[in-house]
């Protein structure tokens, strides 16, 4: 290697360490923003098209368009939120201001269990560190909320910044990746299909669940219906458990309170009602939007709320489904013999 070759060589790879620590550095003080990073792109993904129609079909200007684009998200957003808070909140308040009376419901459940099972699970020690736990609860939903509220912010910030520059923005990306152009593409349309399937499917098939499990509360004479409805399709999110979480324990204090057989009846109803309209959906929602293996689903919701939180339920599955198509990738640009037995096959 000859010593122009050397130095043009040595000087790339100074400046790409140097790319690589100052990104780490970024990224590693910028952390806590990711979710809204993340939550820009989502809607990106999600509204693009529209925003193009507006400013290049309609000659509409870009600022305009992306401030609607704004204000439409916003009030989707905020009517879920202020109908969570309206309907928490009283709930939350009672909860804090009554600590005895909810440790004391608690005792006489654990009671009934103990002469059903004979296991204690409810004792003076468990007691005090409960109420404990609920007096430190309260702090930490606080500060959750407002790095919620941060996220939110960048979230819109980065967003309209997005819409703006999106054109030069996926020109420049397109010219960053190092492969090619039907690979590009094969990778542009699994992301819009992933994002699409999760971002709107998933609060689809929460909707289904928890407007069923409201029903069957309503049904078998539960107090605060509304209220557990609402909580059962907010928790349909997480997979395997997902309603479980709800339900179960209310079933457990119904027996606990004497009422078997509507506890009875409401534990069917959620294990062959509210259960299977998961499948259901999945089938009718998921299928339509984009064909995503459950076990894709499944594995990237644990994956992605692990590394991202909330909206970890879009970009996991997305971490996960861009695994699969960058082996095929691989295979497609550097083993392409192997890449078409595979499709032979």
């Amino acid at each position: 290697m000859s010593p122009s070759n050397f130095n043009e060589r040595f000087r790339q790879v100074a400046l790409m360490i140097l790319i690589i620590v100052i990104g780490y550095m970024l990224i590693a003080e910028l952390k806590v923003f990711i979710p809204g990073f993340l939550g820009a792109i989502t809607m990106y993904i999600l509204t693009r098209e529209y925003f193009f129609t507006l400013t290049e079909k309609h000659q509409w200007k870009n600022g305009l368009a992306a401030v609607l684009m704004i204000i439409i998200i916003l009030v989707l957003i905020a009517l879920p939120i202020f109908f969570s808070v309206e309907l928490i909140t009283p709930k939350i308040k009672a909860v804090a201001q009554q600590q005895d009376k909810v440790l004391q419901g608690m005792q006489v459940i654990a009671t009934k269990i103990e002469s059903m099972t004979g296991v204690s699970l409810f004792d003076g020690n468990n007691a005090k560190a409960l109420a404990l736990k609920i007096s430190s609860f309260i702090p930490q939903v606080l500060n959750g909320t407002a790095v919620m509220l941060t996220n939110i912010l960048m979230m819109f910030f980065v967003y309209y910044f997005m819409l703006i520059n999106g054109k030069k923005m996926e020109t420049y990306l397109i010219k960053l990746i190092p492969l090619k152009p039907h690979n590009i593409d094969l990778i542009a349309k699994e992301t819009k299909m992933m994002v699409k399937a999760n971002a709107l499917g998933i609060p689809l098939i929460c909707l289904v669940q928890g407007v069923f499990a409201t029903i069957g509360f309503w049904i078998f004479g539960l107090n605060d219906w509304a209220l557990w409805g609402f909580l059962s399709g907010a928790f349909a999110f997480f997979p395997l458990v997902g309603t479980m979480i709800i339900w179960v324990p209310l079933v457990a204090y119904m027996y606990a309170t004497g009422l078997d057989w509507q506890a009875t009846a409401l534990g069917l109803y959620m294990l062959l009602i509210t259960g299977n309209m998961d499948y259901v959906a999945r089938l009718t929602f998921m299928k339509k939007m984009g064909d995503v293996h459950p076990l894709i689903t499944v594995l990237g919701v644990i994956v992605g709320l692990n590394l991202f939180g909330f909206v970890g339920l879009i970009f996991g599955p997305l971490l996960v489904s861009y695994f699969l198509v960058l082996v095929k990738i691989y295979l497609n640009e550097f083993i392409p013999e192997l890449s078409e037995e595979k499709d032979n096959q």
